[in-house]
């Protein structure tokens, strides 16, 4: 029975386990030594643990309050890495300065590229016949000039599209006359090999004889069937009776 009350009163301390420590300066110099060396030791600990499953360059200063340096690299010296924080450090600066120089430089370009886009567009409606207000007699000319100058380039142009479809066109008529002359001299061949067919063996011409012997409506005609000569009337002899 004292057992079991014992560990019950031993219960609740282990529950409450180990409580949270204020951070604030150690006034007792002894404690606050002892503090300082565990602490450092883990921080050491720490940074090694850190530098090999991370596989980082890490660089610890340590100064105690006694002015105590203390330090760690993982790579060949403190030095070595406070110089390559010291580049990183100029290269960041640097590479700030060189943006906010980009930022002006392209803030001018937009700029002088707004005022291009405005200068082009009021010389299209000045084209257009549009704002002629607010010039005046010099540009009015210097206009004038220049609408002169492009519809005789237009023109131009436009003479030049129409003799090379001229051209284009006669081009084509040639070449169709020709085909058309080709086409007439193998009809008329064509012709001329149907009548040398239709020509009878015997030297006839048998579509002759037929437009002779007979006509379309399938009777005879009447000069096929009279005699071809015609003797005067004084060469025939009268028969006479004995």
């Amino acid at each position: 029975m004292e057992f079991q009350n014992q560990s019950m009163s031993v219960s609740p301390q282990r529950k409450l386990g180990r409580g949270k420590i204020e951070i604030k300066r150690i006034e007792n110099t002894t404690n606050r030594q002892v503090t300082f060396c565990k602490r450092r030791n883990g921080l050491l600990k720490k940074a090694y643990e850190l530098s090999v499953l991370c596989d980082a360059e890490i660089a610890l200063i340590v100064f105690s309050s006694r002015g105590r340096l203390y330090e760690y690299a993982n790579n060949s010296s403190v030095k070595t890495t406070i110089e390559r924080y010291k580049k990183a450090c100029a290269e960041s600066s640097n590479s700030g300065s060189v943006s906010e120089a980009n930022t002006q430089f392209y803030q001018q370009e937009a700029a002088k590229l707004r005022g291009q886009i405005r200068s082009v567009q009021n010389s299209n409606r000045h084209l257009l016949g549009e704002a002629l207000s607010e010039l005046n007699f010099k540009e009015l000319k210097n206009l004038e000039i220049k609408l002169e100058k492009g519809i005789n380039k237009i023109r131009s142009k436009k003479n030049e599209l129409l003799f090379a479809e001229i051209e284009y066109m006669q081009k084509r008529e040639a070449e169709l006359h020709n085909n058309n002359q080709i086409l007439r001299a193998k009809i008329a061949e064509n012709e001329r090999n149907q009548q040398n067919l239709n020509v009878m063996p015997g030297g006839g011409n048998y579509e002759l004889m037929q437009s002779q012997s007979y006509d379309s409506r399938t009777y005879f005609q009447v000069d096929a069937l009279q005699p071809n000569h015609h003797y005067p009337r004084q060469d025939q002899i009268p028969l006479q009776l004995v």
